[in-house]
């Protein structure tokens, strides 16, 4: 893969090394591609062979001799290009749509898998513009290199000697007009990459501004941000274009350069075909022949200057594509990694430490150890390392130090298949896919029932209202759920862990969106959910966590201290200033008075 740095012109041979790597990814199919390439090879020996023959008949012509075999060869020899070209027809642009499409899940695979931090940095945009553009340009090199680019390779390769062949001082000609090419193609990509990363860059921007806006339009119409967004969307095509043109004058001018050199060359091997001609030291037809062969020549060589602006265009693209192919995903499974089969729900810590990059947060010696079907709360001020440390039990993320067990197996040598199969979750963002109830319900476990569906819905309290939707379960909800109430998507998600039966249970603020009647349905709920259940709870409301077996407080990663509610309210600890910030200390009284 190209490893040229940011702004740095790539060298012929790294963008070589791209390009390769592009037709590399044709390799599942590489007998259909061999075929078509051994196609392109006939394409591109018809082409050649056509202004030879055609010489070939004006010197008989001229010279009074039969040219009827000659015209007959011709005959056959362009028949057999024309099934060739049909081949590349019909079968070039099927191969590539299906490779694109492989290229496009690839990417996707990749992106699924790779752990939050990569895509909070990047944003969904521009990982969406990555697969979507990257795909699009493997696409098309795909499509003109069995279409055109082999051929016209070819073609080069096999003109110079069969010309030299015929005189080599005509051929010398040509060997000039390529050069000029090469030189002028090499000069305008070292003046203009550097110009070129900043308009991919400029368009990865206005990608991620564009989704940023379309997924927050709720809020844009809200606070009457319209004109201001539009605006700045404004500007930002303004600098994509201010840094664009710059790139498509040095493009045009090497347009205009190679056309001139062109009719210099054209006019130049008539000139030399007439002096040599007056001398007797070539034949009509030959000239003939090498003015087809200039004109073939040409017609070549604007084939592969259009191929190097293309790869030059798309270099950036395809450089973010395999950036993304190669990106670290989430951690990995171990070689030889087993099942974990008959999970009771015993979870260990054992001096589990995670810091994340360049940063002071993170969890750090978390010892702690949940039996199954107890319920675990998890509290501490925002940054503490509550969803960090949860995120490790899932393998999100792997602790540098320590290590996490279940039922005394280390999670690090299980499969993640396994292990996400004996957890489910309830977020505090719901979740929700643009698809019907149903459907997102459904995602706890694929292939259930109508009527597990439904009965999930019924203990998450969510059944009644399903019912009053335009179609039931099968009403759509919007992206992200949007035709949903925050309740109504709270209960959703939790009928989907409901339904999903894990033996251990994660609730991440799971009632933050409620109100007080509803949370009340949705306790009994997850109460008789809880039951048999190892459960880790995270939540700012104590209603949630008073009746915990166990509450872990952290504070800056690390567990301040652990014990049940009374307990630690009574201890004048860090529960007890977490009670006593805000609100809470009048929610403390009242449970205080309850019990």
């Amino acid at each position: 893969m190209m490893q040229a740095a940011q702004g740095e012109p790539p060298t012929p041979w790294q963008l070589l090394a791209l390009y390769q790597r592009a037709l590399a990814l044709l390799y599942p199919e590489r007998w259909k591609a061999a075929s078509l390439a051994l196609a392109n090879v006939a394409i591109a020996l018809v082409q050649l062979a056509e202004p030879i023959l055609f010489g070939r008949v004006v010197d008989a012509l001229s010279q009074g001799a039969a040219a009827f075999p000659i015209i007959g060869q011709w005959a056959l020899i362009g028949l057999f290009g024309i099934f060739a070209g049909v081949l590349v027809a019909v079968f070039a642009d099927r191969l590539a749509h299906r490779q694109r499409l492989a290229a496009m899940a690839t990417a996707f695979d990749r992106a699924i898998t790779l752990p939050l931090s990569y895509h909070a940095e990047r944003g969904s945009a521009k990982v969406l513009r990555t697969i979507l553009a990257g795909s699009d340009a493997l696409f098309g090199l795909w499509l003109t290199f069995l279409r055109e680019h082999l051929a016209a390779l070819i073609s080069l390769i096999a003109l110079i000697p069969a010309a030299i062949t015929m005189d080599a001082r005509m051929a010398a000609i040509l060997g000039v007009l390529a050069a000029v090419y090469a030189l002028a193609n090499a000069v305008v990509i070292s003046r203009s990459w550097s110009g070129q990363m900043a308009v991919e860059d400029h368009h990865q921007t206005v990608s991620s501004r564009v989704g940023d806006v379309i997924t927050n339009v709720t809020v844009i119409q809200t606070y009457a941000r319209l004109a201001d967004e539009m605006a700045a969307l404004r500007r930002m095509m303004g600098d994509l274009l201010a840094a664009q043109y710059p790139v498509l004058n040095w493009w045009a001018a090497l347009n205009v350069l190679t056309r001139a050199a062109s009719t210099i060359t054209m006019v130049a091997v008539f000139a030399a075909g007439a002096i040599l001609a007056g001398h007797g030291e070539i034949s009509v037809g030959e000239i003939v022949s090498f003015v087809g062969l200039a004109g073939l020549l040409i017609g070549k060589l604007d084939q592969l200057s259009g191929f190097v602006h293309r790869l030059f265009v798309i270099g950036p693209v395809l450089r973010n594509y395999f950036d993304l192919v190669d990106a670290k995903g989430a951690p990995v499974e171990a070689e030889g990694a087993t099942e974990l089969r008959h999970v009771k729900g015993a979870v260990a810590f054992e001096g589990v430490t995670y810091r994340f990059a360049g940063s002071d947060a993170g969890v750090f010696d978390l010892c702690f150890r949940a039996e199954p079907g107890e319920t675990i709360a998890l509290v501490g001020p925002t940054g503490a390392g509550k969803t960090t440390a949860l995120a490790l039990l899932q393998r999100l993320r792997d602790p540098q130090l320590g290590r996490i067990t279940i039922d005394g197996h280390d999670i690090r040598t299980v499969t993640l298949a396994s292990l996400r199969q004996c957890i489910a979750v309830v977020f505090q963002d719901a979740g929700l896919f643009n698809r019907s109830i149903a459907e997102n319900i459904r995602i706890g476990r694929p292939g259930s029932s109508d009527a597990e569906v439904e009965a999930a819905a019924r203990l998450a309290e969510a059944h009644d209202f399903i019912l009053r939707k335009e179609g039931g379960y099968g009403f759509v909800i919007g992206e992200r759920g949007a035709s949903l109430s925050g309740g109504e998507r709270q209960r959703i998600a939790i009928a989907r862990a409901i339904l999903k039966n894990a033996p251990i249970l994660i609730l991440d603020e799971a009632t933050s969106a409620l109100d007080n009647e509803t949370e009340a349905r949705i306790k009994r709920a997850l109460d008789a959910l809880r039951k048999d259940r190892t459960t880790f709870i995270i939540a700012h409301r104590l209603s949630t966590v008073a009746d915990a077996d166990r509450i872990i407080v952290l504070e800056k990663g690390r567990i301040a201290e652990a014990g049940r509610f009374e307990e630690l309210a009574s201890r004048g600890g860090a529960f007890t200033r977490l009670l006593e910030a805000g609100a809470l200390i009048r929610l403390h009284k009242s449970l205080g008075a309850h019990a």
